[in-house]
């Protein structure tokens, strides 16, 4: 179990600015956006916005004290405790402190009443190897929901309003308290008349049915930076689905997928490939023509070159994603042996194997082996 007062780097009689204090930064380090999509940042951030939700929460952070995690999940818990995913965690934070415009600014506490955020859209978006190598720039068409023209995202019939909650007064919450094994404990819920909005649709729109939105095609330009990967994504905030009756617009997650080039094997910003060579231009060396991302690419082999031997073309690779600097291109020679030979090659071959006879037990000292037993090491 972990301990939340620790994940936030708190004493356990921190006050509430105290962890809303830690928790901004550990927030602005740690938040996905600012770290290209890692898994490692995602999990982290995770884990210190669960910490946060439990301890600035003044009940929830009660019965933590009192009974560990063991009392989020016993009968005084309002809910059911369960980890948050990156979708909450999200949505905390945005909630708490806006985004990193204005992550040092006023911090709005508790609950806020009023329209919802609209839903988040996931994008998948192809990309070739060429594109992730230059950064690319798309334009895409998504089906949302906008807002409905005729009441202007409202809800209700033009010519008229909605009216205030009677049953919240326009708080958009109701408060019950109750008695348990734990003591009294308060629980605040959404208004079950408003569903938490503070006001009621009467009149509602013909063409919306009081949604106060409507299905919409958007088209969006998204500019990939150089260096993506597979599963990394980009966030690009307020361009998803409006919310209800006036509610924001959530954010659009564009979700990278690089397909496959078979002519290379990637490991982060370096790529790997095979050059094909016959045995002349192993023995005398040559001048080689090799894949690059963007175009062929030229490679000396010197002579004498073993088969096997890994030739590194520096700053030939990809670009790191956000980032200065360029991977290399890693060539691997292999010797091409044909499957079958006849007449004059084959007479040539055979006179070739035997003026060698066999071929040694082990190839012949690298410059560091042979330093190491020069130095004894």
């Amino acid at each position: 179990m972990a301990d939340f007062y620790a994940v936030l780097g708190v004493p356990r009689d921190a006050s509430d600015d105290d962890i809303k204090k830690a928790y901004r930064r550990l927030a602005m380090q740690w938040h996905p956006d600012r770290n290209g999509g890692s898994k490692e940042a995602e999990e982290k951030f995770k884990t210190i916005t669960e910490a946060y939700d439990i301890l600035r929460d003044a009940q929830k952070r009660a019965a933590y004290d009192r009974y560990g995690e063991a009392g989020l999940r016993g009968a005084g818990a309002q809910s059911a405790y369960e980890h948050v995913d990156l979708s909450e965690a999200l949505n905390i934070f945005m909630r708490d402190f806006g985004g990193f415009g204005d992550l040092f600014g006023a911090a709005a506490g508790g609950r806020r009443s009023g329209p919802r955020s609209g839903q988040d859209v996931k994008l998948s978006m192809p990309l070739t190897l060429a594109e992730v190598a230059t950064g690319v720039e798309k334009t895409v068409t998504l089906k949302v929901l906008d807002v409905c023209e005729p009441c202007e995202g409202s809800g209700s019939e033009p010519g008229s309003k909605p009216t205030t909650c009677s049953t919240c007064g326009g708080a958009g919450e109701v408060r019950r308290a109750q008695r348990s094994f734990f003591g009294q404990f308060v629980s605040v819920a959404p208004c079950p008349t408003c569903a938490g909005e503070g006001v009621v649709v009467s009149n509602p729109c013909r063409k919306c049915r009081g949604e106060g939105r409507v299905r919409a095609e958007r088209t969006l330009k998204i500019t990939v930076p150089p260096g993506v990967a597979t599963g990394q994504y980009m966030t690009l905030r307020g361009t998803g689905n409006v919310g209800q009756r006036g509610g924001t617009r959530g954010d659009v997650l564009v979700v990278f997928e690089v397909e496959d080039d078979e002519r290379f094997e990637r490991d982060g910003e370096d790529l790997f490939c095979e050059a094909l060579v016959t045995y002349p231009q192993l023995v005398f060396g040559a001048e080689l023509k090799v894949p690059g991302v963007t175009g062929e690419l030229s490679l000396r082999v010197p002579p004498g070159t073993q088969s096997g031997a890994v030739f590194h073309l520096r700053g030939r690779g990809l670009p790191r994603v956000n980032a200065s600097g360029t991977g290399d291109l890693h060539v691997k020679v292999q010797l091409w042996t044909p499957q079958s030979v006849e007449g004059e090659e084959q007479q040539l071959i055979e006179r070739l194997a035997a003026m060698q006879g066999q071929a040694p037990e082990r190839r012949e000292k690298g410059f560091w082996s042979k330093m190491k037993e020069v130095l004894g090491a």
